[in-house]
């Protein structure tokens, strides 16, 4: 039988793939716009007609609204966070979700050797001609649960792009199918501000021409991309693919020519953003989307020379532990790949590492640089491993140097405004004389 009388075969609805499901089933989906909207809208129907119980939702970024973080849902649909986003903070304030401790990057071996999965149900595109399909936008963890789970449910997207080097799945290892064409989510443009613009400039300046990037996220990120549209023969290696990224690549500042691994290509694990993202990974024989536990790997990172990582904070304290997935005790994202990408690029001969934010918090209230992190407090990135702290104020160089240097150098971009009582908290602890 061929691929496409296989398909017509195993293709139906998403309320009859999820008659399937069975009570105590653990429902694992790969990150972001991997996650399933239709198979997960049947699964909180069938929930909520009191059919299943005990299930088990692990998700990763979640960026379409989960069953598992529905309250009136809980008690059916336990929720596993691997890393917050929307519906899953809120769940995990409330009580109603779990939270898995790790590195992005180890994802893939704790699935593998820890977690049990009866189903993975993903998000993919068309299938081709030999019958596979690809995982598109998200291939960090999709290959480790798809060897893994006992059953393999796919909805397929006419607009996921076809990843040329992504985790595939062949028809025949598809339990059953269906198809749903909803636009896939696209994130809003960040508004710009004067405190990221500044500091966007400011690491814009430390990047030299042929350097390799991984940007995180948001405002800052976006204005460092802006800060690097005339540099020449930069190359992309990141967790996350971008806007920014995609308008580097279309103005010719990044080629990848002077990478020494995947040179010509760029290199992520998943991209969320606008469509010319997505248009850009289709068929794109130049954008290998790869595991998450090779991409992140400090000693792949390591491997390009002036890598250069930046990436955010809620707080940094005068040791220079970051917490970036809490406030205080309060969940809110998680570790992702900071870490690693910190260790990779100071391991990188001319890497640099930047862990950049504004200087305050709450309309400028609260200052993001402290004494010490509020109790309960995750650090995300430990003392030993940061690099360089940016704020609009300026760098502060951490790595080398001793805790008093490090507070001084601290508390010279901190806000003026609490300048003197950070200056107070250093000197009743001894840090500085």
């Amino acid at each position: 039988m061929n691929p496409q009388e296989i398909y017509k075969q195993k293709l139906c609805s998403p309320d009859r793939i999820v008659a399937q499901f069975q009570n105590d089933w653990v429902i694992v989906s790969d990150a972001a716009l991997a996650a399933p909207l239709a198979i997960y809208t049947a699964l909180g129907n069938r929930a909520e007609k009191g059919e299943l119980k005990s299930i088990i939702l692990n998700s990763f970024l979640d960026v379409i609204p989960m069953p598992c973080y529905d309250e009136n849902l809980s008690d059916i649909i336990k929720g596993t966070t691997w890393f917050s986003a929307g519906g899953g903070r809120g769940a995990v304030a409330k009580g109603i979700a779990d939270v898995m401790p790790c590195h992005y990057s180890d994802a893939p071996a704790l699935i593998r050797d820890y977690t049990h999965i009866d189903t993975f149900c993903v998000r993919v595109s068309p299938m081709d001609k030999h019958g596979y399909f690809t995982t598109g936008c998200s291939a960090s963890i999709s290959e480790a649960m798809r060897n893994k789970a006992k059953r393999i449910y796919v909805e397929v997207n006419e607009n996921m792009p076809r990843a040329l080097s992504g985790p595939i799945i062949h028809i025949s290892q598809v339990e059953a199918l269906c198809e749903d064409n909803t636009p896939l989510v696209q994130l809003p443009v960040v508004e710009s501000d004067n405190e990221s613009l500044a500091i966007g400039s400011l690491i814009a300046e430390e990047i030299a021409n042929g350097s390799t990037l991984q940007l995180g996220i948001g405002a800052i990120p976006n204005e460092v991309a802006k800060a690097l549209i005339n540099k020449k023969n930069l190359g992309i290696h990141t967790e996350m693919l971008t806007d920014g990224m995609i308008d580097l690549i279309q103005a010719g500042a990044v080629d990848n020519s002077l990478k020494p691994i995947h040179t010509g290509r760029t290199v992520a694990t998943f991209a969320l953003g606008s469509k010319k993202i997505y248009d850009y990974i289709d068929d794109n024989p130049a954008c290998l989307m790869l595991p998450v536990d090779y991409v992140n790997n400090p000693n792949v990172i390591a491997t390009h020379p002036n890598f250069v990582s930046v990436n955010a904070a809620v707080e940094v304290d005068f040791f220079g532990q970051v917490s970036a997935e809490s406030i205080g005790t309060r969940h809110i994202s998680g570790s992702g790949g900071q870490a690693d990408y910190v260790r990779g690029a100071v391991q990188s001969k001319g890497g640099k590492s930047f862990i950049a934010f504004p200087s305050t918090s709450q309309k400028g209230s609260v200052s993001k640089i402290v004494s010490t992190l509020q109790p309960g407090s995750i650090v995300t990135t430990h003392k030993n491993e940061v690099d360089h702290v940016v704020t609009e104020y300026g760098i502060a160089k951490l790595r080398g140097h001793t805790l008093g240097q490090r507070t001084k150098a601290l508390i010279s971009i901190a806000h003026p405004k609490f300048r003197e009582e950070l200056t107070f908290e250093a000197k009743k602890r001894n840090i500085i004389i």
